[in-house]
């Protein structure tokens, strides 16, 4: 391998660049190349046992490590990281079959069985990171989702809008007590109109939130309460004890407004005033 380093980089590439189909430039593949190449060659020098997780298969896990981080960021497949590995056999089998040198058999099935540990290394790798980077993107999702808006001076609101599990619920609450904290709010509002249903753990969940913000020295209100939620909330026995409900959440602003000292007062029309 050594005596047709180039040839084997060469013919590597060319393989690779078919099966990404133009997604990554010649130059940047050929570094990735000769990169395998080297944890390849390091496998089989005279100071390794063979084994990818071997004492010695350090600096050779290091670079597959790198390559699968990289190729799973920049949203490759599993099989086609992987098949990058594995297309050095064939490069050896058309070396051989070109006259480039003799390949014993079992020197090739040595080769073969080394490359295998190095594509399944890569493919668990990859498979680490890209569940990492899945569990990344749901987190920020979830801080997405959940947004506390702050609608008056002293009132702050949290729509909720979709399925409310225990994650979110958590979400939720730690952005409403700090949001709390921040503006000094003494009115929250909870408002479940973008909700699809409500059942009791739904329920339970927007419970345990309202008694977090209380304990903060906040009122809450829940609003959005739809005839159909209501219908289910009496149907299953929830009680909201002295929770203050309303319909929408324009009801919940000017009760929170007005507890908090406000009043409204609708101006009357220009014709009237005349």
């Amino acid at each position: 391998m050594a005596a047709h380093e180039e040839a084997i980089v060469r013919q590597w590439t060319e393989i690779a660049t078919r099966t990404l189909r133009g997604r990554l430039t010649s130059a940047e593949l050929t570094l990735q190349v000769r990169d395998v190449l080297g944890a390849l060659r390091a496998m089989l020098g005279q100071d390794a046992d063979g084994d990818v997780a071997g004492a010695e298969g350090g600096e050779s896990r290091a670079a597959l490590a790198e390559l699968s981080r990289a190729w799973a960021r920049q949203g490759f497949s599993p099989s086609e990281t992987a098949s990058l590995v594995f297309a050095v056999k064939e490069v050896v089998l058309n070396l051989g079959e070109a006259g480039a040198g003799e390949l014993a058999t079992t020197d090739f099935l040595v080769l073969s069985l080394l490359v295998d540990d190095m594509g399944l290394f890569t493919f668990e790798t990859y498979t680490k990171v890209r569940e990492s980077v899945i569990a990344d993107q749901t987190e920020q999702l979830l801080e997405l989702s959940t947004p506390v808006v702050k609608l008056w001076d002293g009132v702050v609101a949290v729509p909720l809008v979709g399925t409310l599990d225990s994650a979110r619920a958590q979400v939720v609450m730690e952005k409403l007590l700090q949001t709390l904290v921040d503006t000094g709010s003494g009115y929250a509002i909870v408002d479940i109109t973008g909700v699809p249903a409500v059942d009791t753990q739904v329920a339970q969940h927007i419970l345990k939130t309202v008694v977090a913000a209380r304990l903060m020295g906040a009122e809450c209100i829940i609003s959005g309460i739809r005839p159909q939620i209501a219908q289910t909330v009496v149907a299953l026995g929830i009680e909201f004890g002295d929770i203050v409900t309303k319909s929408n959440l324009a009801d919940a602003l000017l009760h929170a407004l007005r507890a908090s000292g406000v009043e409204v007062v609708r101006r009357a029309s220009r014709d009237k005033a005349l």
